[in-house]
């Protein structure tokens, strides 16, 4: 750790009894960082801004908010229109959740073009899926809070696909539910989870960052750093690239909150819960959508599985081969830049993604059976046979010799983009 001297008197006694001040200079101020990160970078310190305001509204809300099936419903519309400035703390909060998904998903395809998942960056990569899982986790825990007609029948039907899981399925739905139904027991576990989760989703982002500033950041180059020259300070150069996607994200995420607050939201969910009222269309969370579609993709058995274990299987199988890509793309290259054959494929997955989610947002039938099979196809097949064949037989394009040789560069020879 390198040795700094603090003008201050205070700063510097704080420092040599605990170093927080040095190790903050250390990774937020001087941490070398490729010189050539383009705004895609930006996603991942927005997701942190946006998971801040999250816990800061969540915890504001906790001091209002009363988990019972008999008063959460009201609890929410006296936080409307009794609490001061309730309603702006819960449409932050509401949008906030939808904004948290946005930022991460970009982050999660940019990781995939440029390779992000890779060695030496195998750990890192994986502690970021984990966080994904328990931010759906969190997410579908605080969907059922506000009590209405979706956020009962949301809680029941996904609670109840793990009644498909041989032996222990049911035994796991009455645990998840408290009893025998969704009720007041179910409500009161998801509340204590839903607070509970956001700060172990924190520790995660620590071990993320950690993880990160051990390795180092990737690049648009996918080309590791050669020595000092192919860096800069991560201050003042990328706090400012930072505040600037702060700003525009803010743009957006003030201007929903503000102008269309219930956007990402459904109309039933405006209705209290009634256990004898089953809405005509159930459907998750948009965020949700694609792995829903996924879910219901399957319509048939397959010798001892049933349809619905299948489709329980798929979805939480579509997360979790994640953690296995850096062992299923083989490519010696990290950037789809220099793979003129994978970002073919790379932009039919994303486009894939888009389909399945509008899909899951349709009733499983007619056409939207047999898309969503073709869709949860390509899905699979894209990790599974795509990438590792691909790694065989695609002919990369030439890399640069180094960060800075590209970046200075006056002609395009050594990059077959336009340098950042």
């Amino acid at each position: 750790m390198a040795e700094y001297t603090w003008k201050s008197p205070t700063v510097r006694w704080v420092d040599e009894r605990m170093p927080v001040f040095t190790l903050m200079r250390e990774h937020l101020v001087d941490y070398p960082s490729p010189k050539n990160l383009n705004y895609w970078w930006n996603f991942g310190s927005l997701a942190g801004i946006v998971l801040v305001i999250m816990i800061v509204t969540g915890i504001f809300l906790a001091m209002h908010y009363t988990a019972h099936v008999d008063h959460a419903f009201e609890s929410v519309q006296r936080i409307m229109r009794d609490v001061n400035y309730g309603w702006l703390v819960r449409y932050i909060h509401m949008n906030g959740a939808s904004f948290f998904f946005i930022v991460v998903y970009i982050h999660i395809f940019r990781g995939l073009y440029y390779g992000s998942y890779k060695p030496p960056r195998e750990l890192l990569w994986m502690i970021g899926v984990i966080i994904l899982l328990v931010m759906m986790a969190t997410a579908f825990t605080g969907y059922v809070l506000p009590w209405g007609q979706m956020s009962f029948w949301g809680a029941t039907v996904i609670t109840s696909l793990f009644s498909a899981i041989p032996l222990v399925g049911d035994d796991i739905v009455v645990w998840l539910w408290g009893g025998f139904s969704v009720d007041n027991p179910t409500l009161n576990r998801f509340f204590a989870l839903h607070y509970l989760m956001p700060f172990i989703i924190f520790a995660l982002v620590f071990l993320h960052l950690w993880a990160l500033h051990t390795k180092k950041s990737n690049n648009p180059l996918g080309i590791d750093i050669k020595g000092p020259q192919d860096t800069i300070p991560f201050s003042p150069y990328y706090t400012i690239k930072d505040l600037f996607g702060l700003g525009v994200l803010l743009i957006f995420f003030l201007g929903f909150s503000f102008f269309a607050p219930d956007f990402f939201g459904e109309p039933d969910n405006y209705m209290k819960a009634d256990p004898l009222q089953t809405p005509a269309h159930i459907v998750p969370e948009w965020y949700f959508l694609p792995f829903y579609a996924i879910l219901r993709a399957f319509t048939f058995d397959i010798w001892f599985l049933s349809a619905k274990l299948l489709g329980v299987i798929a979805m939480f199988g579509s997360i979790l081969i994640l953690l296995f890509l850096p062992w299923l793309d083989r490519s010696p290259v990290r950037s789809g830049r220099f793979r003129p054959v994978f970002k073919v494929f790379f932009w039919l997955f994303v486009l894939n993604c888009f389909v399945l989610g509008v899909v899951g947002g349709n009733p499983a039938e007619g056409f939207w059976i047999p898309l969503s099979q073709a869709s949860t196809a390509y899905y699979f097949g894209y990790f599974l046979v795509i990438l590792p064949l691909l790694g065989i037989f695609e002919k990369p394009l030439a890399l640069p010799s180094s960060i800075s040789e590209a970046v200075v560069s006056k002609g395009h020879s050594p990059v077959p983009e336009a340098a950042e």
